[in-house]
């Protein structure tokens, strides 16, 4: 059986530069309300099919977009199944690991998905000339804001909707993530259809569907991000605790 979701001829790739930023087609208030009663009708345990089932009923595949880190393909995978050829936000930090970058390609290549590479306004040697080398090591939260956080809130004024692969199992910070939210930071209807999913169910899918997985997994790399700032875990570790290992830090701001 060949990858879920899989599309024939040439993978469509693009970069945040590339797309038109789409006007909203509704007013927050409106969203917000969307969301209010998304969330009402989906509960805490509706299963991802259905969150993605409300999501298409509601909303135009153009105006959603999925964020990946590619550390495997199955929220592309599940949902392109009922939204083929949705954007897919790839954060291109320019630290990634080799494999990540592997990853991706894999992903543009065998999902009906358009792979969009959100960039930096900086690359890593301008930041290193304008903040001084490797900050992440002094300053990790700076680094995230600038090459994670400013480049997806950019990206994502042209979407109603964004979904994420954050799960409740993965740390203490995500245990109460709902459903269905609305994002004020960045102003859009904020899903997460993987919310009540374990990592093995996530393995499983995979394995079941055939899917591109990040080679780091199998390395104990069980929350993967940036090379400089991502370590492997122990043996019953918290699956995060290799992102910035040895600070305090354990979100990179996307999601809080």
């Amino acid at each position: 059986m060949g990858p879920r979701g899989r599309g024939g001829g040439t993978p469509v790739t693009t970069t945040q530069q590339d797309v038109q930023i789409k006007p909203a087609k509704r007013p927050a208030a409106e969203l917000r309300a969307l969301a209010e009663s998304g969330a009402a009708e989906l509960g805490w345990d509706a299963s991802a099919d259905e969150v993605i089932a409300w999501v298409a009923k509601n909303f135009a595949t153009g105006a959603a977009a999925v964020a990946c880190s590619m550390a495997d393909a199955v929220l592309p995978a599940v949902v392109a199944e009922q939204l083929p050829g949705v954007d897919v936000l790839f954060l291109d930090t320019g630290y990634h690991f080799p494999e990540t970058y592997q990853t991706r390609n894999e992903v543009a290549e065998n999902l009906r998905v358009n792979i969009v590479d959100v960039l930096p306004h900086q690359t890593v040697a301008e930041q290193d000339a304008s903040e001084g080398k490797d900050l992440f090591a002094r300053d990790p939260g700076r680094c995230c804001a600038l090459r994670k956080v400013e480049p997806l809130h950019r990206s994502l004024a042209g979407y109603e909707l964004w979904f994420t692969g954050v799960r409740r199992d993965e740390a203490p910070t995500r245990t109460n993530t709902p459903l269905v939210t609305f994002d004020e930071k960045n102003g859009l209807v904020k899903v997460n259809p993987l919310a009540a999913w374990t990592f093995d169910q996530l393995v499983q899918y995979s394995e079941d569907n055939l899917l591109p997985v990040n080679p780091l997994l199998a390395q104990g790399f069980l929350s993967i991000g940036c090379a400089p700032c991502t370590r492997a875990v122990a043996p019953g570790e918290d699956p995060r605790a290799g992102r910035w290992s040895g600070t305090d830090k354990t979100e990179c701001g996307l999601h809080v």
